[in-house]
């Protein structure tokens, strides 16, 4: 298996950051052919998501997360900025975790499909995301 940890920058805004760049270098720098590449986010309030970005995609699932997640007082969970409980059920709806097929050094995404990091935690501006290959 061939591994790297990644520092993505998300700033202070809620954001869906496009990874599937960062996945393709990754499959050259190893030299990866068939196999598995598994993306994990070592994080409490992060996830990833596949789907389409900068059609608006991207933009309606932060509104659909603010919406099923409101920054307000109604979370337990209750450290750091208004509202931050709801960032530890975000990886609830949006996993750690996610694993593409890649055939021929490429990821078997569709058409529209990137890997995305999904943050909607102002508080913690960088963030890791592991990258695994496993050979077929």
């Amino acid at each position: 298996m061939h591994t790297d940890l990644i520092e993505v920058r998300t700033g202070s805004d809620e954001t869906v950051h496009d990874l599937t760049s960062d996945c393709h270098q990754f499959l050259r720098a190893v030299g990866a052919a068939d196999g598995l590449l598994h993306v994990w986010v070592p994080h409490a309030t992060a996830g990833l998501a596949v789907l389409e970005t900068g059609a608006g995609s991207d933009d309606d699932l932060l509104a659909t997360l603010r919406a099923l997640l409101p920054a307000d007082d109604r979370w337990r969970h209750r450290h750091g900025s208004a509202g931050h409980g709801r960032d530890h059920v975000l990886p609830a709806l949006c996993p750690p975790y996610a694993s593409i097929p890649v055939v021929g050094g490429e990821l078997a995404l569709g058409t529209w499909q990137s890997v995305c990091l999904v943050d909607l935690n102002g508080d913690n501006p960088t963030r890791r995301v592991r990258l695994s290959f496993l050979a077929g």
